[in-house]
């Protein structure tokens, strides 16, 4: 097992210390600029809001994407078998 890297990341206007693999980093700070730019997005479409509105709108568009948009982190053949598994559940509901 890889030894975990101390990074800082930013969200909204607040700083986390988090620890992940280094292989993980480009992922992770690519999602922190998505999710940024996002709440900045939201910023300037619902003026009057705080932080927290806006975080809360960037999760809620982000669990809502397609995975190839929403999760920059995730392969094709991740996709497929959650596809596949969603297919099997639809067919026992």
């Amino acid at each position: 097992m890889q030894e975990l890297i101390p990074i800082n990341v930013v969200i909204g206007d607040r700083t986390y210390r988090i620890k992940i693999e280094p292989q993980d980093e480009e992922v992770v700070r690519k999602t922190l600029k998505l999710i940024n730019d996002k709440v900045i997005e939201f910023k300037t479409q619902f003026a009057g809001r705080d932080m927290q509105d806006y975080i809360a709108m960037v999760v809620l568009w982000y669990a809502t994407q397609p995975a190839t948009e929403g999760a920059p982190g995730l392969d094709r053949t991740v996709l497929d078998a959650l596809a596949r598994m969603e297919q099997q559940l639809d067919k026992v509901l």
